[in-house]
């Protein structure tokens, strides 16, 4: 025997028991290593198939497997596609080759198994799992932009049937509870620990070993059912007349669900669903390799590696947080929390900290209305206890964490406070001003601020190192985004404090650097200006809308502007300009800035929480767009689609480069994952950061299609010097 990750062990009873213990990883992956020690460990099963029993497969990791390796998948190009393929496809032979052994399989599954962990177990006969919640078991791989290609679709299909399949675990990478995955029939058996799970998996071997005909016993017991003759997939395939009258569903709802946008991972999942299903098991598995392949080759998946694995490993594993000297900055558990302002982002944020167990005093202009604020998270929490999610004793010692206060000196033993008042510089001067003749000197002085540049807002404070931004996004309890903002004077370690903090709340931290609208507010501005720009030329709204997310936009611009308000991209403008008043500078108006000031001046209509914006809100109905923009705005201006599209992402990701020229930002993974968490950059794209680099051509493809736009649409879609240089240099934004 060669070097070999998988440890065999055979008992007494011919049972072989194979522990997978990587010894060059914390967590087991299908890597190289795993391959030739997982072809070597068949070969030998099949060897020794005779004295066999039955086999288990556990692991001593954490985790039961952690599924494919991210670095080689993200590393395949259509050049080693064919490569891939291959290397695939001879790691799925060899699953099969256990499926087939002839001798019953157990999946022991101690911990996670996610991606390839769970076709691992799917390819085995049983699968025996710790009943704890904390485990997770799914197929994500769509969430970058791939498909399960190790059996994952085949088997799923085989065993649950297409619609299952797909719904409740393909399409979304949804990952299930031990539990759920029991009742929906995909774990066979549940267990109470870790120690429980190979006594389990020998009892229900030493079982099927116990018939009278002990071969037949252990071949019925090995063989899946889909192996079997006659075997049918539940719910019928395309050749079933029912089925098939429903099958043109299918496409048409996935279409509906993404909304046009270019995710090629959901379509190949379907493709390969239905496809496989027609087949038998072998070619079906052959078309998901391909599939899969395809994928793995195109930019999409490295994009989307790169921001939802790499990226938010890189800053969940907290390299964003400022090291300090010698043993460095000790990280800091939050007690106690002091929220001044308890409108919906101050009880939003009031809710995260209290459900992160950290007690939280709320505190507004009067009793009433921080009384108003902690009832928000009452409400939260009934609608969590009613589906479920929580029991009433847990709701109850959440909401005992929020102690209401109109009166400031409560505020007095608080380690944290996050100011959320309106976005207004008198205003929070007085506020400031109030909450440090409170706190202690050691209280770490946050502002919640969208827009109002830090080192300003800081000097309203004696202790500017200890001041610092914490940027939250509406609604806090579902956005998991915090952008901080360090301010000219910003201490290192008061920012390794709010990146403790905002780890504490369960939150993903940003870091960049001061400057009016900072990294997020001022790029996603650049979305919502652009398309009233659109409009102000004439083009039709709903082209415009349709465009944004076809480009994969989660949601179009003239929307958004009606959920953030005219009237508030009307305040921001204005404080932008009497900033450049004061610096002896002229702010040019827009065409699209014009409009707003028409739409609010002239027609009164400031946005959707006023009633009416770029849409109108009927009491019963969905919101549709005001056929006053046509009326009054939309000439008929053609605009090819791609244009559209491509003005909404340049215009960002432009300003996202002007944000690295400036400092503001100093890493590609805040780039990336702010855009996409954040500001809804598609996330297809990888980020405004990788849509960048892996647009084709790299940097030098992109400066060239920005002068195109600028060529014909205008000099805002001009690449300054310094990109230019970058492209020159290189493929790099730092």
């Amino acid at each position: 025997m060669t070097d070999n990750m998988i440890r065999y062990e055979k008992d007494g009873d011919g049972i072989v028991t194979l522990t997978m213990d990587d010894p060059t990883s914390g967590a087991n992956t299908m890597n190289e290593l795993f391959g030739s020690s997982f072809k070597e460990t068949v070969e030998r099963l099949e060897a020794e198939r005779d004295s066999i029993t039955g086999v288990i497969l556990t692991s001593a990791k954490k985790t039961f497997f952690a599924g494919g390796n991210l670095t080689d998948l993200q590393s395949v190009t259509k050049e080693t596609a064919g490569q891939f393929f291959t290397l695939i496809e001879d790691m799925k032979a060899d699953m099969r080759r256990l499926e087939k052994l002839g001798r019953p399989v157990v999946a022991c599954i101690n911990g996670a198994a996610l991606g390839g962990g769970l076709e691992l177990a799917l390819a085995c006969h049983r699968r025996i799992a710790v009943d704890d919640p904390r485990i997770k078991l799914g197929l994500p791989e769509v969430t970058l932009g791939l498909l399960p290609g190790g059996g994952g679709v085949t088997r799923l299909v085989r065993m649950l049937g297409i619609t299952e399949a797909l719904m409740g675990w393909l399409l979304q990478g949804q990952q299930r509870r031990p539990a759920d995955a029991h009742a929906k029939g995909v774990v066979d058996q549940l267990v109470g620990s870790a120690e429980e799970l190979v006594p389990a998996a020998r009892e229900w071997i030493l079982e099927q070993a116990g018939g009278e005909n002990r071969e037949e016993s252990l071949a019925a017991a090995a063989t899946k059912p889909w192996d079997a003759k006659g075997y049918k997939i539940p719910g019928g395939t395309p050749s079933n007349p029912s089925f098939a009258a429903n099958l043109p569903a299918f496409p048409a709802n996935l279409r509906k669900q993404l909304k046009g946008s270019p995710m090629p991972a959901p379509r190949a999942i379907m493709s390969a669903a239905v496809e496989g299903s027609q087949v038998d098991f072998d070619t079906a598995s052959r078309i998901e390799s391909r599939y899969i392949t395809e994928l793995a080759s195109g930019p999409v998946s490295t994009a989307m590696i790169q921001a939802f694995f790499f990226d938010l490993q890189a800053i969940n594993s907290g390299r964003l947080r400022p090291k300090g000297e010698g043993d460095g900055f000790e990280k800091r558990q939050v007690g106690r929390v002091g929220m001044v302002g308890a409108g919906m982002m101050g009880a939003g944020i009031a809710y995260s900290c209290a459900m992160s167990g950290i007690d939280v005093v709320l505190k507004d202009v009067s009793i009433e209305g921080a009384q108003k604020g902690k009832a928000y998270s009452e409400k939260l929490l009934a609608k969590a206890v009613e589906r479920g999610k929580m029991d009433q004793a847990k709701a109850e010692a959440v909401l005992a964490r929020i102690t209401p206060t109109a009166d400031m000196s409560d505020l007095a033993d608080v380690d944290v406070v996050i100011e959320a008042v309106f976005e207004d510089y008198d205003l929070k001067k007085q506020v400031f001003a109030e909450i440090e003749a409170v706190v202690g000197p050691d209280t770490l002085l946050c502002s919640n601020t969208s827009t109002l540049p830090i080192t300003s807002l800081s000097s309203f404070v004696t202790r500017p190192r200890d001041f610092i931004g914490l940027h939250f996004f509406s609604p806090v309890d579902k956005m998991q985004l915090v952008e901080i903002i360090r301010g000219e004077e910003t201490s290192d370690e008061t920012t390794a404090r709010a990146v403790d903090i905002v780890q504490q709340i369960r939150k993903i931290p940003i870091v960049v650097g001061d400057g009016r609208g900072f990294f997020t507010s001022r790029v996603f501005g650049q979305l919502i200006a652009e398309g009233a720009n659109l409009l102000a030329e004439g083009v039709d709204p709903q082209t415009i809308e349709r465009a944004a997310t076809m480009a994969g936009f989660p949601a179009p611009p003239l929307a958004m502007t009606d959920e953030v308000s005219l009237t508030l991209t009307q305040h921001i403008r204005g404080e932008a300009e009497k900033a450049a008043a004061a610096e002896g500078r002229t702010l040019e108006f827009t065409p699209g800035e014009q409009l707003i000031d028409r739409m609010v001046g002239e027609f009164g209509r400031k946005g959707r929480a006023a009633g009416s914006g770029f849409y109108d809100y009927p009491a019963d109905g969905p919101k549709v767009l005001w056929p006053g923009l046509r009326e009054h705005f939309a000439t008929g201006t053609e605009v090819p689609m791609q244009d559209i599209s491509d003005r909404f992402l340049f215009a960002m990701a432009l300003d996202t480069a002007r944000c690295f020229e400036e400092g503001v930002l100093g890493d590609t993974e805040s780039a990336n994952i702010g855009g996409i968490f954040g500001i809804g950059f598609p996330p297809h794209t990888g980020g405004p950061a990788t849509f960048m680099t892996n647009y084709a051509g790299g940097l030098s493809g992109f400066v060239a299609r920005a002068d195109e736009l600028a060529d014909t649409y205008g000099e805002r879609f001009r690449p300054t010097e310094w990109l230019r240089e970058k492209a020159a240099a290189g493929n790099s934004l730092v």
